[in-house]
């Protein structure tokens, strides 16, 4: 599969047949002993040059987490339409704190007490009538949410007296005033047809509700931050509010669930002056609260794995990915093939002694692939780390000049190293991993090979067989590997075999299972709705009619009328995409792998409505374009950003102040979402055929390739696993024209010692299996859930009472005002209906 990245002059790599490859035997240069370089090659070199241009790229120092900085993330709750409000917000503050502390006090100044006092008097006030009265209190309580900015001198205490009024609040039951406000703001039919009316909603559509959810996600990301210093009522107050939020109270719904139908509405056009972007990002901070971060996850699963007898983890995949280091972006020189870059006959001589060259460095590599890469070594000294260091950079040396463009002869200077002379690395990085059924697999095709006859799922039998089997058989069982996943397949197997010898299955009430219980009959259209809001947000999207708006909350009432303010516009939207990508992409990989991690099948579940929604080409579309610039690109005006813009006057808007940015080399939020994204597409077609083969269909292979030029070894890492996973399907040319690529999947990526994925010997390659492995998956998910979920009251299996004492004599739960009514219900339904005997014996 040819990259489209690197065409021929006039977009297509045929252009360099005819031309550039017969016209090169000196025409025009013969005095000079220099044969003319061919037109089609030269411009094919002109163009690389181009299209490499950010190869250079130097290593990003990115540390993947949970989310970005704590200011980070309260800054990108607001857009820089929002700035004014924050003096508003202020002002009502002020205002309703004058009226009611007789003393000439400021916030800071008062006795904790006193303070509670107040809180207590604006909650009070929140209870009026008056629509303006209460926007102006909950504004007051949004100030003091904000950190009471107007009392501090420096960002540093803005956040500390952020996270403290917080808790004050939250103990305060300021969090349950607010969910109620925001119920009635959602069931407000006015504000929505006034919204539908108008042919473009705009900022102003959405106040109130941009007050209530930035003060509740202020509450949610201050308190869920965790510090040692923090005092003890504030742990205690974390896990109260982690356990309200998590779990239904009071016969309501899990507050993200409520968020979910926000987003549905919003999508369905009934809502459209929602602020989406701060439902996403509330909606995805609920989550990461309740359910936990990618190191909560990782606990949770060394614990379930010795609840379920399983062996402990080889590794832990976070400390893995994080000592690993990026690798050189692959070259595109060899992508349209050594056909088509064929040299003159005049350089056949140099050429030959290339060849040489290249001969020698694969005896090194022969050397080098002999050590024995899986065996655990003692810890290194220092020297030794030194040389083994020293010896992969000479590997990705070599590794370069074999990708060198071969019209280039190498410099005198650079010779082969001898064989004795090759340094190498310790190791893989990943402890190689062997499933039940890839030994079953093993030994299938060793017994029909050497006894004629197999024995099913027995991998214990070896006779017959001869010693190297044996031997291969005991290193795959050393490396054999249960997952979670397959414990959980085997006992839904056993349950569905035998309902009632078995019993009821015991679920752990989980905040996943709660979440997954109350999402599971409108999963599929939330599924749809997130979709939707991420198509619309990516840069690679193109502007349609029938497209959903999600710039409500970011559009000002009056359009700029200065070029300076259409820029700060232009900023302010593409920040503001950026933003529901990171929330969605982050939100969607949290839900997939706590749901893997609480059942297989609640993940299979949601992963399958969301490759039916057209989640692998929407990804795929997003990273079809220069991800370089993406993930550099500088939408942010730092002076205008939470809470810098509180402390210091808001500067004269320039050109200068506009592009004074950061000056970090890449733009952390956009890496984040980039990362995501390829975690999720790797969640959705890992040991799915069917769905590797739509990233072949879809031509992902090129998409991919050029996603490898940011250096940045986790983003590297996914990519190379998505390359690794089709490289069976893509054929023998791409394999090798993209050795560095094939050089690097096998460094970085973990290894299945019988995964044949470099030469596409798959048994379970099969193109007419696909469509009934994913049949097979959907009704498996279907038993799943029809078993687990569903619970009819008059099933075949459920026993019937046939004694009459025994029936009149349960106890039935009746409601409150039952007692009040009953004698009424007598005289209704018993007394004053005239019964028919004669009939009522003849029925009978």
């Amino acid at each position: 599969m040819d990259d489209p990245a690197a065409p021929g002059p006039s977009g297509s790599p045929a252009n360099d047949n005819g031309n550039g490859n017969g016209n090169g035997n000196g025409n025009g240069n013969g005095g000079k002993g220099k044969p003319a370089v061919p037109k089609g090659r030269e411009a094919f070199r002109n163009q690389r040059r181009e299209s490499e241009g950010s190869v250079d790229c130097p290593t990003l120092e990115f540390e993947y987490g949970d989310a970005d900085g704590h200011a980070a993330e309260l800054s990108e709750l607001y857009s820089y339409t929002e700035s004014l409000e924050f003096t508003t917000n202020r002002k009502c503050f002020e205002e309703d704190f004058k009226t009611q502390v007789q003393d000439t006090k400021e916030w800071l100044e008062l006795e904790e007490d006193a303070q509670k006092t107040y809180v207590m008097g604006l909650l009070d006030r929140l209870e009026v009538v008056s629509r303006e009265q209460r926007l102006k209190v909950a504004r007051a309580v949004l100030y003091l949410a904000q950190g009471t900015f107007g009392e501090c001198d420096s960002e540093v205490d803005v956040l500390h007296w952020s996270r403290y009024n917080c808790f004050l609040l939250y103990r305060m039951g300021t969090f349950s005033a607010f969910l109620e406000l925001l119920h009635m703001e959602i069931d407000n039919s006015q504000a929505s047809s006034s919204a539908l009316r108008k042919p473009a909603v705009s900022i102003a559509d959405s106040t109130e509700l941009r007050v209530l959810l930035s003060v509740m996600y202020l509450m949610v990301e201050n308190i869920r931050l965790e510090r040692e210093i923090d005092p003890c009522g504030w742990r205690t107050a974390r896990e109260t509010f982690r356990t309200e939020l998590s779990f239904s109270t009071h016969n309501e719904e899990p507050f993200a669930l409520l968020l979910f139908s926000m987003v549905t509405k919003f999508c369905s056009g009934l809502a459209p002056h929602f602020p989406i972007k701060k439902v996403l990002l509330l909606l995805w901070k609920v989550v990461m609260f309740t359910l936990g971060g990618f190191e909560h996850l990782q606990a949770l699963k060394i614990q379930k794995r010795a609840e379920l007898g399983l062996p402990p983890l080889a590794e832990d995949s976070i400390q893995v990915v994080k000592s690993m280091r990026a690798a050189s972006p692959p070259s595109y020189t060899l992508d349209l093939g050594e056909s088509q870059l064929a040299p003159p006959p005049s350089k056949l001589r140099g050429r030959r002694g290339s060849r040489r060259q290249l001969l020698t460095k694969q005896d090194s590599l022969d050397i080098y692939n002999e050590r024995d890469l899986f065996k655990t070594e003692e810890p290194a000294t220092e020297e030794e780390e030194e040389s083994a260091s020293d010896g992969e950079r000479t590997l990705d040396g070599e590794l370069d000049l074999l990708e060198q463009d071969p019209l280039v002869p190498p410099p005198p200077s650079q010779t082969p190293l001898s064989a004795d002379r090759v340094s190498f690395p310790k190791g893989l990085p990943w402890a190689p991993k062997v499933r039940q059924k890839d030994i079953e697999h093993f030994l299938e095709m060793s017994r029909n090979k050497f006894i004629g006859f197999t024995l099913g799922q027995d991998t214990d039998t070896l006779v017959g067989l001869p010693r190297p089997i044996h031997e291969s058989v005991k290193t795959l069982k050393q490396h054999k590997y249960i997952s979670i996943a397959d414990v959980q397949i085997k006992n839904e197997e056993e349950l569905e075999k035998c309902p009632m010898s078995l019993g009821e299955e015991v679920i752990p009430e989980t905040p996943s299972e709660i979440l997954y219980q109350g999402m599971l009959y409108s999963l599929p259209q939330y599924m749809i709705a997130l979709l939707k809001i991420l198509l619309a947000a990516a840069p690679t999207s193109k502007a349609k009619t029938d497209s959903i708006n999600i710039l409500a909350d970011v559009l000002p009432e009056e359009m700029p009328a200065t070029v300076l303010q259409s820029m700060k516009l232009g900023i302010d939207v593409n920040r503001h995409k950026e933003i529901i990508v990171k929330s969605i992409s982050a939100l969607l990989l949290l839900l997939l792998k706590h749901f893997k991690l609480n059942h297989i099948y609640q993940f299979e579940y949601v992963a399958q409505h969301l490759v039916f929604a057209n989640c692998i080409p929407l990804i795929l579309k997003f990273f079809n374009q220069n991800i370089l610039s993406y993930i550099t690109a500088k939408n942010s005006i730092s002076v205008l950003d939470y809470p810098c813009c509180t402390i210091q006057d808001l500067p004269e808007l320039t050109t200068e102040s506009l592009e004074a940015g950061d000056n970090s080399q890449f733009c952390w939020r956009n890496l984040f979402s980039c990362i995501n994204l390829l975690r999720l597409l790797n969640k959705l077609t890992k040991w799915k055929h069917s769905r590797t083969m739509m990233l072949v269909v879809f031509k992902s292979a090129p998409i991919l390739k050029r996603a490898l030029k940011v250096k940045q070894a986790m983003l590297q890492l996914y990519v190379l696993k998505l390359l690794k996973i089709q490289t069976k399907y893509l054929g023998r040319q791409w394999r090798k024209s993209n050795m560095k690529t094939m050089s690097a999947i096998y460094q970085k990526v973990r290894h299945r010692m019988n995964d044949d994925w470099a030469y596409g010997n798959d048994i379970d390659a099969r193109p007419w299996d696909f469509q009934a492995e994913e049949c097979t998956l959907r009704a498996n998910i279907e038993a799943f859930n029809s078993r687990r979920y569903d619970k009819p009251q008059d099933s075949e299996f459920s026993p019937v009472d046939n004694c009459l004492q025994s029936v009149l004599g349960q106890r039935l739960d009746l409601p409150e005002d039952f007692h009040y009514s009953y004698e009424l219900w007598l005289e209704r339904e018993v007394f004053s209906q005239p019964i028919c005997w004669e009939e009522l014996l003849q029925n009978h």
